[in-house]
């Protein structure tokens, strides 16, 4: 069965190909008035100058965003050295100190609490440098919250000066280039849809449901437990259907009953409950 726009609107994800100048935050508001939705919220913040792919969660779904927003992250960039470099001794500085888990503060004009914090940089190499030596492009993929500004300026401690000049967001966990749309491309859908042809945006907006399958495990549960899950009762181990044994204790998941998204869920202890849960969609 087909599900209504106003469903995916309500309940559902938007990959924008962020400009350089305005804020994430005025993003996902311009998108919030577009479509005529109490709430939306971007996914990791990006700079003003920065580009790239930002998700925006509409509706319900805001209340998923921190199960995507913690994924890994891939940007490329150019970094400017203030002094002329060679591009073999800054990827051995690079290896050497900014690569696994490293310390980071984030910069003073950030939008979290200015305190010194572990994050992962999976990887980080330079693959071309301009003719003069001083403009180095680079690709690398950090732990959500690694601030690349920050591994420029700090690398650029080392050798007497670099910064950031450009970034681009290339993937946001599951959200990559692949299904990025422009503000432009955006808008041109909302108005089709006013005019009655949903085509478009309905090609635009990702449906929650399928998102969430793809950063948390799920189970199905059994069709007789629908009506107490959705009054926020527990799930009782002799509902789970399919799935159970894959599950550690902790551990975060999706409840599905066959297509139907029943909520999210974190594995106990107990011994008759499976599980409790952290968000019920009904």
């Amino acid at each position: 069965m087909k599900t209504k726009i106003t469903d995916l609107i309500n309940f559902g994800l938007i990959n924008i190909d962020k400009s350089r100048g305005p804020t994430s935050y005025s993003i996902s508001e311009y998108v919030r008035r577009q479509l005529k939705l109490k709430k939306t919220s971007h996914m990791g913040t990006l700079d003003p100058m920065v580009t790239g792919v930002l998700p925006i969660t509409l509706g319900r779904a805001c209340k998923l965003a921190n199960y995507f927003i913690r994924h890994d992250k891939t940007y490329v960039g150019v970094m400017h050295t203030h002094n002329e470099a060679d591009m073999k001794d800054l990827q051995k500085l690079i290896d050497k100190n900014f690569l696994g888990k490293i310390k980071q503060t984030p910069p003073r004009k950030s939008a979290v609490k200015i305190q010194e914090r572990e994050r992962t940089v999976y990887s980080f190499k330079f693959l071309e440098a301009s003719v003069d030596s001083r403009d180095f492009l680079f690709e690398c993929k950090v732990e959500g919250g690694t601030y690349i500004r920050k591994i420029c300026s700090d690398l650029g401690g080392m050798i007497g000066g670099a910064h950031m000049n450009e970034l681009r967001r290339t993937e946001a966990g599951i959200f990559s280039e692949e299904d990025l749309y422009t503000l432009e491309e955006f808008d041109i859908s909302v108005d089709s849809w006013k005019e009655g042809n949903d085509k478009k945006l309905r090609k635009m907006i990702i449906p929650a449901k399928s998102a969430i399958k793809q950063v948390l495990p799920y189970v199905e549960i059994d069709k007789s437990a629908v009506k107490s899950l959705y009054q926020g009762k527990p799930l009782f181990r002799s509902n789970v259907i399919k799935g159970a044994n894959e599950l550690k204790e902790g551990e975060v998941f999706a409840a599905f009953c066959k297509e139907v998204f029943i909520g999210i869920y974190k594995k106990g202890s107990e011994e008759i409950i499976f599980a409790r849960s952290e968000f019920v969609y009904n």
